[in-house]
């Protein structure tokens, strides 16, 4: 059962090399189908990197006013990226003109030798986006793939206050620039022929858009999912500390989201995490995944599309939880699916999406 002050998604944008769109990438994930290509870029073995890179041509073009500034052409691409992804999520508010809206956006933990800064991120989208954004109540901050996530809760809160009555949640991010490459590959992070543990890099957005169900009702906007939990946790042993790995950052998110009043009506039937094909992933779900057992059902299915689209940085949770959502509003997964997303340095973030049941339905 939902209460008219439970947070929906009411919209999302979606932005990825296998889709230009959320039902475009929904699609393709749910086929399988991979975009993953050599770029011009060249690694420390001389040979071509192997990158997901969202097609040119599907982006808006930057504004006058931004295409004039001297940008780094990671800040231009990533906030035609955002802007795409924003204008998509908020299609259902087209006939209500609500207003401008706040937002809410995780940006790259990784960086150039000029670090993209989060308060003037906003500032540029705004410009890209005149009278769409409410830049005064806006927040940015460079997290990584768990920022999207970690911000839901702040968003619920503040649209449980009655203003405002509309939230967009997201991130972007593109780490498709020869310096974060260069740096990744000197890690040894990058997937390559002889390199299994590792991944491929990527770019794209993803937003949500948030109300609370009675504002949903009231203005006859349709669901695709409800927030019904969320979840945060600090890893100390992350991939960049000194500290010894104990998988204890995401197994406190997702026991915080079993550890609401009411707990989740049933157990979790889906399963999508941020899993990029480095095995650290898998080996910190499990120790979560073996401390909650009894909240997850025996057959549940694990959907990881980075193997389509690669590791989207920032953009990854919100994509997850776009994903999931589209998968709960069309029947194609169960309900309820658990949403997990995890930063390379410490943030840890889960969030449980249910279906709303539809008209005529049990």
């Amino acid at each position: 059962m939902s209460s008219p002050q439970d947070t929906v998604i009411v919209g999302a944008g979606l932005v990825t090399p296998i889709g230009l769109s959320l039902p475009e990438t929904a699609a393709a994930a749910r086929a399988r189908m991979a975009r993953l290509r050599e770029c011009d870029w060249h690694d420390r073995r001389f040979e071509p990197y192997v990158v997901g890179q969202v097609p040119d041509e599907g982006l808006p073009e930057l504004l006058p006013a931004l295409a004039e500034l001297p940008l780094q052409s990671r800040e231009a691409r990533m906030l035609r990226l955002a802007a795409a992804a924003i204008e998509e999520a908020l299609a259902p508010l087209a006939h209500l003109k609500p207003g401008p809206v706040p937002l809410m956006l995780g940006l790259p933990e990784h960086h150039t030798t000029l670090p993209i800064v989060p308060a003037h991120f906003l500032h540029r989208l705004g410009l890209q986006l005149p009278g769409v954004l409410d830049r005064d109540a806006s927040l940015a901050a460079a997290r990584g793939r768990a920022a999207g996530l970690s911000a839901l809760p702040h968003a619920s809160a503040r649209l449980a206050t009655g203003a405002p009555k509309y939230m967009l949640v997201g991130g972007v991010d593109s780490l498709v620039d020869p310096y974060v490459l260069g740096t990744l590959d000197m890690e040894g992070r990058i997937r390559h022929g002889s390199n299994s543990d590792g991944f491929t890099p990527s770019e794209g957005a993803a937003m949500l858009l948030l109300t609370q169900a009675g504002t949903a009702q009231a203005h006859q906007l349709e669901p695709l999912a409800r927030i019904c939990a969320t979840g945060q946790g600090q890893e100390p042993g992350h991939l960049y500390a000194d500290a010894p790995y104990l998988g204890e950052g995401l197994a406190a998110a997702v026991a915080q989201v079993f550890a609401t009043d009411p707990p989740p009506e049933a157990p979790v039937a889906s399963v999508w995490c941020s899993f990029n094909g480095e095995r650290y992933w898998a080996r910190e779900f499990s120790v979560a995944r073996t401390r909650e057992t009894q909240h997850f059902a025996p057959a549940h299915a694990l959907e990881h599309p980075a193997e389509c689209f690669g590791d989207l940085g920032a953009a990854h949770g919100p994509a997850l939880a776009a994903l999931a959502a589209h998968a709960l509003r069309h029947r194609y997964r169960p309900s309820p699916c658990l949403v997990l997303a995890s930063s390379d340095r410490g943030d840890r973030a889960a969030s449980l999406l249910a279906g709303i049941a539809q008209p005529g339905t049990a």
